[in-house]
């Protein structure tokens, strides 16, 4: 009981100032529906499936919306990967990689009813891995699937920027 009486202060606090979550603003922009489209890269097909992947989960856990068919959307977002690197960050007193950075820079199209934007973003995610050990294909994969997560967390605050804006107009 003590313990819901020391949270009601800040509950009333952030909810009398007028609080609202990024994903609030951004279906401002976005609308109810939304489909997704990942384009496929021919160098490295692998890492666009995992990026479609954390692409879908997002718009239905950070935005907020359902994800339909793009015919019937209120808006289209299409994914295009523009970069996957992985740079070594730490080496051991041996001089072996021991930490690498993973960065994914995508493009984002949005084609809404009536309206266009175009987005660069990028994530990054740190990653440790053995002393002389090569980065296996599962370390890789949530090395990718993470510093998507970030990118497209990038995107969303962009858009809910966005969001903010045309209520103010």
């Amino acid at each position: 009981m003590k313990v819901y009486l020391l949270f009601l202060p800040l509950f009333l606090l952030i909810t009398g100032c007028g609080y609202s979550p990024a994903s609030h603003y951004a279906k401002n922009v976005v609308g109810e529906s939304v489909s997704t489209e990942v384009v496929i890269s021919m160098e490295d097909p692998q890492n666009t499936v995992i990026i479609k992947d954390a692409v879908d989960t997002a718009m239905i856990v950070k935005f907020r919306t359902a994800l339909v068919s793009k015919s019937s959307s209120q808006t289209h977002l299409k994914f295009q990967i523009s970069s996957v690197t992985f740079t070594p960050l730490r080496y051991d007193s041996n001089g072996y990689v021991i930490t690498y950075r993973t960065r994914v820079a995508m493009n984002i199209e949005r084609i809404s009813v009536g309206d266009k934007g175009n987005y660069t973003v990028s994530g990054v995610y740190d990653f440790n891995i053995e002393p002389n050990a090569i980065i296996s294909d599962q370390a890789r994969f949530e090395a990718i699937r993470f510093a998507s997560q970030k990118a497209i967390d990038a995107f969303i605050a962009q858009v809910a920027s966005q969001g903010t804006k045309s209520l103010k107009e």
